[in-house]
């Protein structure tokens, strides 16, 4: 079995400060990491490995400096790391990602083999999309089931797959066949923290690295800023809220400190209490 993890390098949004004159994201100084909710997909398809065996492959797009994340991704035991880097995707927005992405997993599998599941993130801390996932699925012809919450079972020998994903009026219970792809939601496993050995081969390892030639990509077109009709308009800071939190007192019990918080709501968002009650009505 071969599973492909999709992985991005992003700055530490703790740490990302606004322009307070230009309105521009000041990335300098601002240390860089693993898109937080990669690690869950990488980790899945790292305890699926383990169970079934095969092997995980982590892909990026990005610069020369985003192989440190890749070698982070070794040091947690996956097998091979691939870069897809080339100044042809500067400025790429999910349109474009997802195009070069799905182009770097079809050579993949020509150079490897073909992938069974690719794995991703639900989404980035930076770009908050969550379009690149099924972007690629949808370029690659691939079943997806986004937003899993746990990967219930996998039939290797009927080529299928169990799963459990969040949706809003609870959990629903999926059965797709494979090759699939899968975007995991966050704090679904525990993420292992890597073994000395793995570490040393990390170190050592020969990252793959492909530009866009060497991937396949021959309509240039589609990738970069000429690929990518988003346009951002205006980036700002959020204003800090001046209000207070307001504590109330406990008083007879629970019961009665919940009438008085509603009661409170209310008085201050007088047109919240009317769209409850029409809400409630057309139930």
């Amino acid at each position: 079995m071969h599973m492909i993890v999709c992985i991005k390098q992003v700055p530490d949004s703790a740490q990302i400060r606004v322009h307070p004159v230009t309105n521009t994201i000041m990335r300098q100084g601002v240390p860089t990491i693993i898109n937080p909710y990669d690690l869950f997909a990488l980790e899945q398809a790292l305890r699926l490995r383990d169970e079934h065996g095969g092997a995980v492959t982590v892909l990026t797009m990005g610069p020369p400096m985003a192989d440190g994340s890749l070698r982070k991704a070794l040091t947690l035991g996956a097998d091979r790391a691939v870069l897809l880097t080339d100044r042809f995707f500067a400025g790429s927005d999910t349109l474009a990602t997802s195009f070069a992405l799905a182009q770097a997993i079809r050579h993949i599998g020509e150079v490897f083999s073909p992938p069974d599941i690719v794995f991703t993130g639900k989404q980035t801390i930076d770009g908050d999309t969550a379009q690149v996932g099924p972007g690629i699925a949808k370029r690659l012809g691939l079943n997806q089931l986004t937003y899993v919450a746990s990967i219930d079972r996998l039939d290797l020998a009927g080529a299928s797959i169990d799963v459990s994903r969040r949706a809003e009026g609870g959990l629903q219970k999926l059965r797709t066949r494979l090759p699939a792809l899968i975007t995991m939601l966050e704090g679904t496993v525990d993420i292992r923290r890597g073994t000395v050995a793995d570490a040393l081969r990390a170190a050592r390892a020969d990252i793959v690295t492909w530009n866009a030639e060497q991937a396949g990509i021959t309509e240039l077109g589609k990738c970069g800023l000429r690929g990518s009709p988003t346009v951002v308009k205006h980036v700002f800071a959020p204003k800090a809220r001046a209000e207070k939190a307001e504590q109330l007192p406990i008083g007879t019990g629970y019961p009665a400190l919940a009438d008085t918080a509603m009661a409170r709501i209310f008085e201050k968002l007088p047109s919240l209490e009317a769209d409850l009650m029409r809400a409630a009505a057309g139930y």
